[in-house]
């Protein structure tokens, strides 16, 4: 696929109750469906440094609230309106346990849910298999 916009961000999970819960945002915008937090790259920008200006910009949460899994990374590629694009997500993990989301104007809701619901709020095909990817990834190196 030839290159095209570019966007990155972070699939981020926490721990409630002993289990794992992932940050779902549903967009204020288009069919309002539910992604992770994410964004397209500003030029001069790195992919990660977009995701984490992204993740502050839409979610409130900062650098400081979160743990990453730098080695824990998926890269999809997809049309949109018949133009490529490219989508980074990296693992991240919320660790401080009194840190709000705060929505941007970019969404209008969010939920922490269970692996099964996310992947049901997900909807689109790549997504999901980012999150069944990233949640056997927990299952095995975040104990």
């Amino acid at each position: 696929m030839a290159a095209g916009k570019v966007a990155a961000g972070f699939v981020i999970f926490r721990r409630f109750h002993s289990k794992v819960e992932y940050l779902l945002l549903q967009t204020s915008y288009g069919i309002n469906h539910w992604t992770p937090p994410k964004g397209h790259v500003d030029p001069g920008e790195t992919e990660w440094e977009t995701a984490l200006r992204e993740t502050v910009e839409e979610s409130g949460l900062v650098e400081s609230d979160l743990k990453f899994y730098k080695d824990c990374k998926k890269v999809l590629n997809y049309p949109v309106n018949g133009k490529p694009k490219k989508v980074i997500y990296w693992l991240a993990e919320l660790v401080n346990k009194n840190a709000l989301v705060k929505l941007s104007d970019e969404h209008q809701a969010f939920e922490w849910l269970p692996f099964d619901k996310a992947c049901e709020y997900g909807s689109f095909k790549d997504i999901v298999d980012t999150f069944k990817e990233f949640d056997t990834y927990i299952t095995n190196n975040c104990a």
